[in-house]
Parts: C-alpha cells; structure tokens; sequence
C-alpha cells in the first residue's frame, strides 16, 4: 500500500516542465492530485485519494538527482467513494486522524534510472511510523510551449 501511494506523491513531478529547473515548486493543491489505488483481500482493487496537502518540489537546473520533495497530506481528507470505508480509514484501525492528522514524505536522494525515470528515496511517515520507500517516477516533461494544444 505505501509503495502505491508514493506513486501518487509524486504526481506532482509529472507536470513539472523542464524550463521550471532551478526553482522552488509549490505543489498547488487545486491543480495536483493525490490518489492510491490498494488491493483488498486479494480479489479487488480499493482506489481513492487525499483531496488536501501541500508541499515543495525543489528543482536543480544542472542536476536533476538534487531535486528534493517534501509533502505533507490531510489523511483526514482520505475519500474512496464510500462514505463508511472513510469514516473507517480515519478512524484507529487505519489513519487515526484524531491523533496522527498528517502523512509526509521527505525525499533524501534521488538517482536516475533510464530515460526520464527517476529513483525517489525518502522518508514516509504515516501514524508517527517512519520507513524509508524507493519509488520510481516519470519526469519531469519538456516544456508544454502551447498550453491550448494547438486549439
């Protein structure tokens, strides 16, 4: 599950053009979306998302492996479309809202794989509990130089 959240983490990173290097990105919340997709007692798939957070991307211009994330998630805004599923997943058995109002991740190192891929190690804590997570990501895209798509 924490591996697929990660995923959505970053996001945030796909958008991100290349001519935007050498810049602190605030993530903006109302163009960036954070979804998780978990599987639930093997036969299904449960998908969802976290509707509030906020963070910074921090982008190197002559280096891409340098580029930092720190994310900070409202796990009380957790919504998978089923109003009873959420109430539980904020409740004690899952997020624990109520005592652990925040999920985070802080990126520590970064390494290039192929391509645009990237390697993203960091810090994921969820209900006080800190793990280290590696994702790979796509990213960052060239520059859109024509944000209507030609229309």
């Amino acid at each position: 599950m924490k591996s697929r959240i990660l995923a959505v983490v970053f996001c945030p990173l796909l958008i991100i053009p290349f001519s935007a290097y050498g810049f602190t990105y605030q993530i903006d919340p109302d163009h960036s979306s954070f979804q998780f997709k978990v599987r639930h007692l093997t036969v299904s798939n449960v998908k969802g998302d976290f509707s509030r957070a906020k963070g910074v991307v921090i982008l190197d211009d002559q280096n891409i492996t340098n580029l930092k994330v720190e994310l900070t998630i409202d796990a009380s805004s957790v919504h998978t479309g089923h109003a009873k599923r959420d109430e539980h997943l904020r409740g004690a058995d899952f997020f624990d809202v109520a005592k652990f109002p925040h999920i985070t991740f802080v990126s520590k190192r970064v390494t290039k794989t192929d391509g645009n891929r990237l390697r993203v190690v960091g810090d994921l804590t969820i209900r006080g509990a800190t793990k280290e997570v590696s994702v790979d990501v796509e990213g960052p895209t060239p520059e859109i130089k024509d944000p209507w798509g030609g229309f």
